[in-house]
């Protein structure tokens, strides 16, 4: 589609090519970019650097520039707490968060699109803590005349999941605390999950109300998870009593409270024993021991998704297994690792 004109027919074409400037000593680069439109006012500019034709573009019918081709994507990738900016520059625009929150990811769609050829999408992965306008994906057409009929199946893919990318606002969570383990309850050593979980509730935005302590004793565990969610809290936080000694109570105390739609068990190291499970609309998360002794663990993994209003199934569970493995580095770096990353 490229064709050859002269210099003063070129008014309003559009070229197909970079046209580069050299100034000794102060510039070399682009005067003009591919898929400028040539002004008037360009034309004295263009023969200065020596230029009697150039190259325009002719795009027929079924057919595409970069440019709108890449607005014509990024409208249908942008979900619900993501926007675009800056763009677009040479094909390529960017997916922002319009939002603070957790960014999700229709993965299985964007395979799809990127499966077409001629377009591309690349994302952050999903269920990463993101933060208003940071960059959340970039897409871009890639050669710079494109079929329509391939951009629109790419939007037509989008569109049926409800856009590539969305940002989810962590809610404020009102959580209650139940510390279990009758050596904690008698004071015979000391309690060191409070702490953590007030620390990474808060890092969240979320409020501790209240801290409890009940004996191994399904019983009692069950009556401190009860009395919470009589004092209105929508977030239970449970501590140890995970593994299988007969002694461990604490998965009986949740179910003993009304717990349903119960999981016991994840694919994820640290925390191969984490269990969750819903009492009406309160979330209760049973956070094994392996949160003492490690700094991430599964547990932080999943909870900015609780607080983003996910409703957690065996499948989630068991799809962390790609990415679930933490390298137990000496110093921690995550959420810059491989941990919790799939994809």
């Amino acid at each position: 589609m490229l064709e050859v004109v002269k210099l003063q027919d070129s008014v309003g074409r559009v070229l197909a090519h970079d046209i580069t400037e050299i100034r000794p000593g102060h510039f070399k680069g682009a005067a003009f970019k591919r898929g400028h439109t040539i002004r008037q006012t360009d034309i004295c500019h263009l023969q200065r650097l020596g230029k009697h034709h150039v190259y325009v573009l002719h795009i027929e019918d079924g057919y595409m520039h970069e440019d709108e081709a890449a607005v014509a994507l990024v409208n249908a990738f942008c979900g619900p707490g993501t926007t675009w900016e800056n763009g677009p520059h040479e094909g390529k625009i960017k997916v922002v968060a319009a939002i603070d929150g957790l960014l999700q990811v229709s993965v299985e769609a964007l395979t799809e699109v990127n499966m077409l050829g001629e377009v591309m999408c690349a994302s952050r992965h999903t269920n990463s803590l993101v933060k208003r306008g940071e960059v959340v994906a970039a897409t871009r057409a890639i050669p710079l005349v494109i079929k329509r009929e391939l951009i629109e199946q790419a939007v037509a893919s989008s569109r049926a999941a409800g856009g590539l990318f969305r940002v989810r606002q962590l809610r404020t969570a009102r959580a209650g605390i139940v510390i279990t383990g009758t050596e904690v309850f008698t004071k015979l050593i000391e309690d060191r999950f409070e702490p953590i979980f007030r620390r990474k509730l808060a890092a969240l935005g979320s409020e501790t109300v209240g801290v409890s302590f009940a004996p191994d004793t399904s019983e009692a565990i069950s009556g401190e998870i009860r009395r919470f969610i009589a004092e209105g809290v929508d977030l239970i936080l449970t501590s140890g009593g995970m593994s299988v000694d007969p002694d461990d109570a604490t998965r009986h105390g949740i179910i003993r409270a009304g717990g349903a739609d119960f999981i016991y068990g994840s694919a994820v190291l640290p925390g191969a024993m984490f269990m969750i499970a819903y009492i009406d609309s309160v979330t209760v998360l049973g956070v094994p021991a392996c949160a003492l002794y490690h700094e991430t663990t599964i547990f932080d993994l999943l909870l900015p998704r609780v607080l983003a209003g996910e409703r957690l199934s065996r499948r989630d569970l068991a799809a962390l297994g790609h990415g679930g493995l933490c390298l137990q580095c000496a110093e921690c770096r995550y959420p810059v690792c491989p941990f919790g990353k799939c994809g």
